[in-house]
């Protein structure tokens, strides 16, 4: 009898022991099916960008798998040959590999330094702007970045354009021998750059202010009754205070090193041969190599390559910036 009831206490004690456990799970899927309710007009106005991010972004991924095999139209996604990776093989082993990571690596590394510097000098400025002039520069700097690369390619064509462009109207106007622009590969590094820098800094240079804004206006004030001049303020208060944005935002950026921007290199120097040695990137080979050539394996590999590059980057960017500062770290 006794053994029995000792039986039934440890059964009762370990069932009681399990109620235990269960209930702060229950608890802690209370309270989030609680805050799911509290929450949830937010969480239904952000379901668009949920279904979409999840069709173009985690959809796709089933159709890696092309990276790795000799795709064919007849054969479908999982009857063509699994050919392993000869696909990355075709692409290192081509001449012109070298050349357009350079290229893709070089011009993204002198975009995110140029436009991380002239952005917060931007939006540094436009903070001592009075306020009745400050829309008139945000829209200044804002409205070349509406405007399509096809838009701009033939604004750029307006100025470099062998017989007609201005540019070279002015050269003969000062006695000057025309130049013929998209001919010479030495001058498109410059062209590119200030024409990526014009189209994206005023985007760039309003989120900074956006984050100058949201600085709060005690510091200034202190700073001022102290007796501290402009350039104090902007030096020790809104420089310091907008780092973790700089850093977050350059993180980012740094998962795009290998990812050009095609309308940029494409229809800007209207994909002029003579210009690849200068102009030629990753996406506008990839994109040479698939209408020409047609191997869509091939493309989706070196969509691989820049994605899995980019994944690493972003990693190694936000482990050293945590080592160097935990407080501005990503996660």
């Amino acid at each position: 009898m006794k053994s029995e009831l000792k039986t039934n206490e440890q059964f009762n004690l370990e069932k009681h022991h399990k109620k235990k456990r269960k209930q702060p799970k229950q608890l802690k899927i209370m309270r989030e099916l609680k805050l799911f309710r509290k929450n949830a007009p937010l969480f239904s106005l952000s379901l668009p960008a949920v279904i979409y991010t999840f069709i173009f972004s985690y959809i796709p991924l089933v159709f890696l798998i092309i990276a790795f095999k000799d795709f064919r139209y007849d054969k479908g996604l999982w009857g063509s040959e699994w050919i392993g990776f000869k696909n990355f093989e075709f692409f290192f082993n081509s001449e012109t590999a070298f050349i357009v990571t350079r290229n893709t690596i070089l011009y993204n590394l002198a975009f995110i330094i140029l436009t991380t510097v002239i952005a917060v000098l931007l939006a540094v400025m436009m903070n001592e702007v009075r306020r009745k002039w400050l829309k008139v520069h945000q829209t200044i700097l804002f409205l070349p970045y509406f405007l399509s690369w096809v838009v701009v390619g033939y604004i750029v064509s307006a100025f470099l354009d062998h017989e007609n462009g201005l540019i070279n109207q002015l050269l003969l106007d000062y006695g000057l021998d025309p130049i013929r622009w998209y001919q010479e590969a030495k001058y498109w590094p410059f062209i590119i750059i200030i024409v990526h820098l014009w189209k994206s800094i005023g985007f760039s240079s309003l989120i900074y202010y956006a984050g100058i804004m949201a600085i709060d206006s005690s510091y200034y004030e202190a700073a001022k009754i102290d007796g501290a001049s402009k350039w104090q303020m902007v030096k020790n208060i809104t420089i310091p205070l907008i780092v973790p944005l700089v850093i977050i935002l350059f993180i980012v950026d740094m998962g795009k090193v290998f990812r050009a921007d095609f309308g940029l290199f494409y229809f800007i120097p209207n994909d002029v041969s003579f210009l690849y040695n200068a102009t030629d990137v990753i996406d506008t080979y990839v994109y040479r190599s698939l209408r020409i050539v047609g191997d869509l394996g091939m493309a989706t590999a070196v969509g691989l390559y820049q994605s899995v590059i980019g994944l690493i980057i972003v990693l190694t960017t936000n482990y050293i910036i945590k080592k160097i500062n935990e407080d501005n770290a990503l996660w």
